[in-house]
């Protein structure tokens, strides 16, 4: 029990590091909260620093979901696993170090799934790249990709705790675009390649 208290506290510790902002402040880049669309994101970093310092916070991201659960996978069962990879995930989202004020969560669910079950990741990958291949909007990609995550996992007959995460991983990020989805209805959401709030 205590164990796997600390190993779910240690990843939401872990998850409210904000790669976007560590990767900004170290590269003397202007904070990505106060530009483009204020998203402390992989996808604003790209906007506000360029393609090196965007691709680092993505590896932060991802990395911040994955290892937690590879931990948690290793000394536990699956539902700490499951709480583990869904705490790493609330962290980016509501940083204790950022007064609860986070990213989207996309990268980091994209990690935690890694680390939960890889032919799900595998899954939203592909599903991600092909939306975006089809209409260069990230924010559709992304929600697609992780709406079909619960799906998949159902599809595979996998734990219920797995399922479980990836349907409250789903939920959180498809919430979180609510904006997005507002300017994709009104046809004013960017692209990719277009120098728009996204």
């Amino acid at each position: 029990m205590l164990l796997g208290l600390f190993l779910i506290a240690s990843a939401y510790l872990i998850g409210s590091v904000a790669s976007a902002i560590v990767v900004c402040r170290l590269m003397k880049l202007p904070d990505p909260r106060s530009g483009g669309s204020g998203n402390p994101g992989a996808t604003n970093v790209l906007r506000v620093g360029g393609k090196l310092p965007a691709a680092l916070t993505l590896v932060g991201d991802v990395l911040k979901g994955l290892l937690p659960v590879v931990l948690a996978s290793a000394l536990s069962g699956p539902w700490v696993v499951a709480a583990t990879a869904t705490a790493a995930f609330l962290g980016h989202l509501y940083p204790i170090y950022f007064k609860f004020k986070g990213g989207k969560g996309v990268a980091t669910a994209f990690g935690a799934t890694a680390g939960l079950a890889w032919p799900v990741m595998v899954a939203m990958g592909i599903t991600w790249l092909a939306v975006v291949a089809a209409t260069r909007y990230v924010s559709l990609a992304s929600m697609v990709a992780v709406g079909l995550s619960p799906v998949v996992a159902f599809a595979l007959a996998l734990h219920p705790a797995t399922f479980a995460a990836l349907a409250v991983m789903a939920g959180f990020i498809i919430y979180r675009h609510k904006a997005n989805i507002e300017r994709l209805r009104s046809g004013t959401e960017s692209r990719i390649g277009e120098n728009t709030e996204n």
